[in-house]
């Protein structure tokens, strides 16, 4: 089942130059980008985002850190992405995360885990209405993905 994602690389993996090994391991996962956008995130649209933590204590302090500055904002698609990146980045704790997972080789905490990716189907499509406008979404063919996935996937 193809499948699209919300991925953002947050200020720290900027900061830290880790877009591209972020954006390697999903193309290395057959994982394909269909757009992404760098800027610095917009309060407005952060506080939309993390909107179902805003009654938490820490719901200030996650929007001041992802509005901090610079991230890499993609939309990632592919079969069963969002199972597939969430896999690959790991636990939400770099240090409780495994080696080999985004998280578990460069998250030092649970603020600082590098990267953000919808965690449903229906967080992906409300966050990428977010952050995307549908004209920014490029379809395309992956010449490889006839060799990825088995046809009852």
């Amino acid at each position: 089942m193809v499948e699209q994602s919300l991925v953002i690389v947050k200020p720290d993996g900027v900061a830290r130059g880790l877009i591209g090994e972020v954006i390697g391991r999903f193309e290395q996962k057959g994982l394909k980008l269909v757009a992404a956008r760098f800027a610095v995130a917009d309060r407005a649209v952060a506080e939309q985002h993390y909107a179902e933590h805003k009654e938490k204590p820490f719901f200030g302090g996650l929007v001041d850190f992802i509005t901090s500055g610079p991230v890499m904002m993609m939309i990632v698609e592919g079969n069963r992405a969002i199972d597939s990146i969430r896999n690959l980045l790991g636990k939400t704790n770099g240090v409780e995360s495994p080696a080999g997972t985004i998280r578990g080789d460069f998250g030092s905490s649970r603020v600082f885990n590098i990267v953000h990716a919808s965690d449903s189907p229906a967080s992906a499509e409300r966050e990428i209405a977010l952050w995307f406008k549908p004209e920014n979404i490029v379809t395309w063919d992956l010449p490889a993905a006839k060799y990825l996935f088995e046809e009852d996937e």
